[in-house]
């Protein structure tokens, strides 16, 4: 059995002049059948001719440079017409001569430069072509310039396929820059939760350790909690590197969950409440990330800037949704000095799923909250 598909594929690997190629041999072998002669274009009322050795040299002159019309359209162009007024003058009338419309066609869909003097040349070369048909022949003035509308027709239909494909290739290439400006933001976005998340707590237990000096025990626990930071970060690293492989998995939250998030916070000299009722959804979709992101983002800050400040999580699996709040108590929560990445990042995750996202001060403290539908894998 054929197959369709890897045929298709393959011709179109095929250089353009040989795809091309079979229309200039059609246009050769009709010009030849004995029910077609003498039943083309006829321009001038030039009397009919029979078919002679020059009218093989028309025929292929008008045909075969069909093959190069999107290679070289100007050239096409040229012979075509050049076989066509031959054809016309001599009086052969061979159903070749049609192929001047496609050669216009050609040429203004594919032509790139001089496109308005190739027009004037052409024009001027068609009117030359009627002084002398109108010489020889005995048709009105009317029926030159009706032809002269329909080759203009012919050559704006190649100019509207041509804007048309440009219109076209402009549209994919926007939508290729969106499409790899969102990939970047999702890595952006990726990488500042990551980074930032376990710098800041790889931070905070560094700078505790310099006044543990005179307690061994407690050194040693908060130099093991910086070791076990950073092999978390290395993981979240390799996850998001994963990002970047076209056949990556969906990514899950970090090992560990929201609980490993609440005890490093812990470590780093944080006092975190953790709350968390209700059974996590088997399908939740992104959900889960996006609350692990929320919880995450939410105890760097409270790290970085409200250090020691009682911090509550609480986290409520709902057979639709997932809760999550996080406050945190004292006058430092709110950051002049922040970028807010962070928590925009984390409004346009939860809108993706089209959850809700506030995140400001409340009560002397600061509040962050996420309403995420489970079940979207966006």
């Amino acid at each position: 059995m054929i197959d369709h598909r890897a045929a298709v594929a393959r011709w179109r690997r095929l250089d353009v002049v040989v795809r091309d190629l079979p229309l200039g041999l059609l246009f050769l072998t009709t010009a030849f059948l004995p029910v077609l002669q003498s039943h083309g274009t006829q321009l001038g009322g030039v009397p009919e001719r029979p078919f002679d050795a020059l009218a093989v040299v028309v025929v292929a002159v008008e045909g075969l440079p069909l093959a190069v019309r999107r290679r070289w359209p100007a050239l096409c162009l040229t012979l075509v017409a050049l076989g066509f007024a031959v054809d016309q003058l001599r009086g052969y009338h061979t159903v070749a001569g049609t192929a001047l419309g496609i050669a216009l066609v050609s040429a203004g869909a594919h032509l790139e430069r001089r496109r308005r003097t190739t027009a004037l040349v052409f024009s001027l070369a068609y009117a030359a072509l009627a002084i002398a048909l109108a010489h020889f022949g005995s048709e009105p003035t009317s029926e030159f310039v009706t032809f002269f509308l329909l080759l203009v027709f012919a050559w704006g239909i190649g100019a509207w396929l041509r804007t048309t494909r440009a219109a076209e290739a402009g549209q994919r290439r926007r939508v290729a820059d969106d499409t790899r400006a969102t990939e970047r933001a999702a890595i952006a976005r990726e990488l500042h939760d990551v980074v930032t998340h376990h710098v800041t707590a790889m931070v905070v237990q560094a700078e505790a350790a310099r006044y543990l000096t005179a307690a061994p025990d407690r050194l040693d626990q908060t130099l093991t909690a910086i070791t076990d930071t950073g092999r978390r970060a290395i993981t979240d690293l390799r996850h998001l590197l994963d990002l970047l492989n076209p056949g990556h998995e969906p990514r899950t939250p970090s090992p560990g969950g929201l609980r490993a998030l609440v005890e490093q916070a812990r470590q780093a000299g944080q006092p975190v409440e953790f709350t968390e009722e209700g059974t996590p959804a088997e399908s939740a979709g992104s959900a889960d990330l996006v609350a692990y992101r929320v919880v995450q983002e939410a105890l760097t800050n409270a790290l970085k800037h409200a250090r020691g400040s009682h911090t509550a999580v609480e986290v409520h699996h709902g057979d639709r949704e997932i809760a999550v709040a996080v406050r945190t108590s004292g006058a430092g929560s709110v950051s002049p000095g922040g970028s807010g990445r962070g928590l925009a990042g984390l409004r346009e995750r939860v809108g993706v799923l089209g959850g809700d996202f506030s995140a400001g001060s409340s009560g002397g403290g600061f509040v962050v909250t996420a309403r995420i539908p489970t079940g979207n894998p966006a």
